[in-house]
């Protein structure tokens, strides 16, 4: 076996590790064992030539795969400095406490009300400041409003996440939403505290960030800023129901969109357009390599793309997820770009695995990261056959090419897509094949709106007329066999 076939394996085993030990409890008791065994293999058949070597490798294999297990149970069983005061109570109600620290995250606005995420820095214990540096996750309401990087002082129940899902006797499992906040790094929450911002109050004081961390936070809040200016010319240039629908399937970005259109996506099986993921990156990063290589050499096409890309991210909001389908999308590039990797599985495997180590909790429990893989593998492996099949069809300028490549990676994220949204629609099929091969001109032309925009409103509107034609098409033939459903 070549050893690049051993490295691909050995990845794949330390993965399987991971994935293991995120569905079952997987005891001290096993892993001691499984070492014995493993390293009882390598030693019996390490020093005899004339063995098999397959049962070397099968000792190896089985390391990474215990190595897996033992980097998800690290992490599952983390504990916040947080931990010790959550769910405590006095005369059966709940101890407040105050923590004072900032906005880590953007703030999700869900009706009067918002989610956002407080990254505690200090814990005030009656007349004692504990340093703490752990995440919360804050449901408060819509009013006042807080931004990244806001200093924020907040008084209420710590109180560690609960699992809920549908009632009992309905035979579906419960949404393990504890396991789902520990993949963003969160195991607290707090409910409708009192809430300040500091820099308002008398009680303004700076908070000690860790090395780096001050430089973090103010380029995020420039990176946000940017990204509601990107949103807010969008909203000029193009009228609604299409600018809100550009937002979503540019920055994820749902609330503006009707309930009624939002059911139309969910009915044809095409919600997943709406949100960000790796398929988005991966489609507008092969759509515009496609694009430039008319004009430009291959390789100048390529560096133009990974600026795009990059630019995207940040106006995004360069959130972890978003980031790590970036990285699989200029993985993607590089191989189309400087010609097809020499082995472009392992470098993809090698990226997952990456990933997957420093935040065990994707692998199982981060949809976007699996569509990344998903996009990607269909991307590399199933549009060269499908393009084979058909080369006799006229490629129409690049249409073919794009309707190939939206058709791959729809396929190969399809399975997952019915797994988890439990929605199979018989219109999903053509309606999908109707809209996906325009979605990286709509969102190409709707990059360029809201980047134009930025510069000079009637500039932005111009670029917006065209993304408005273009998503007019996709809404009506959404909402046209939406009325089929």
């Amino acid at each position: 076996m070549h050893k690049s076939q051993i490295f691909f394996w050995l990845l794949i085993s330390f993965l399987s590790g991971i994935f293991v030990s995120s569905i079952f409890d997987v005891g001290q008791t096993f892993i001691y064992a499984g070492l014995i065994a493993a390293v009882g293999l390598i030693g019996v058949f390490g020093h005899n030539k004339s063995f098999n070597g397959k049962f070397l490798l099968t000792g190896f294999l089985g390391i990474a795969f215990l190595f897996g297990i033992v980097r998800f149970n690290s992490a599952d069983l983390d504990q916040d400095r947080l931990d010790v005061f959550t769910d405590l109570e006095a005369g059966q109600k709940g101890i407040e406490f105050v923590v004072n620290g900032y906005v880590d995250d953007e703030v999700v606005v869900k009706g009067d009300r918002v989610e956002m995420v407080l990254r505690a820095k200090e814990l005030i214990v009656g007349n004692r400041k504990i340093k703490v540096n752990d995440k919360i996750l804050i449901t408060a309401n819509s009013f006042p409003r807080f931004d990244y990087g806001d200093t924020v002082s907040a008084k209420g129940v710590l109180q560690k996440p609960q699992n809920f899902g549908p009632s009992a006797g309905s035979g579906q499992a419960e949404f393990d939403y504890i396991t789902y906040l520990k993949k963003e790094g969160i195991r607290t929450t707090m409910f409708y505290p009192e809430l300040n911002l500091t820099y308002d109050t008398m009680k303004y004081h700076k908070l000690e960030y860790f090395e780096f961390e001050g430089v973090k936070v103010a380029l995020y809040r420039k990176i946000f800023a940017l990204k509601n200016r990107f949103e807010s010319a969008i909203n000029k240039s193009i009228s609604e129901p299409n600018a809100a629908f550009v937002n979503g399937i540019l920055l994820g970005s749902r609330q503006n969109i009707s309930d009624d259109l939002k059911e139309a996506f969910n009915e044809t099986g095409t919600t997943h357009i709406l949100a960000i993921s790796g398929y988005n990156i991966m489609i507008i990063s092969w759509a515009v390599l496609t694009g430039l290589v008319i004009f430009f050499r291959r390789r100048v096409a390529f560096w133009i793309s990974v600026a795009v890309v990059c630019l995207f991210v940040v106006l995004t909001g360069a959130s972890a997820s978003v980031v790590r389908a970036a990285v699989m999308g200029l993985l993607l590039l590089f191989a189309q770009g400087y010609g097809r990797l020499y082995d472009p599985k392992n470098s993809i495997i090698l990226a997952g695995a990456a990933m997957a180590y420093f935040n065990p909790f994707v692998l199982n429990f981060d949809i976007g990261f699996q569509l990344s893989f998903a996009a990607v593998l269909g991307l590399m492996y199933l549009y060269p056959y499908l393009d084979s099949k058909l080369g006799k069809v006229p490629k129409f300028g690049t249409l073919k090419e794009i309707t190939l490549m939206t058709l791959s990676a729809q396929i190969a994220v399809a399975p997952l897509l019915i797994y988890y949204f439990k929605n199979f629609s018989l219109v999903s099929l053509p309606t999908n094949v109707l809209i996906l091969p325009f979605i990286p001109a709509a969102m190409f032309v709707g990059f360029i709106s809201g980047l134009a925009g930025m510069v000079f409103t009637p500039l932005g509107q111009i670029a917006g007329w065209f993304a408005w034609a273009i998503t007019t098409y996709q809404i009506e033939v959404v909402e046209l066999f939406a009325k089929l459903f």
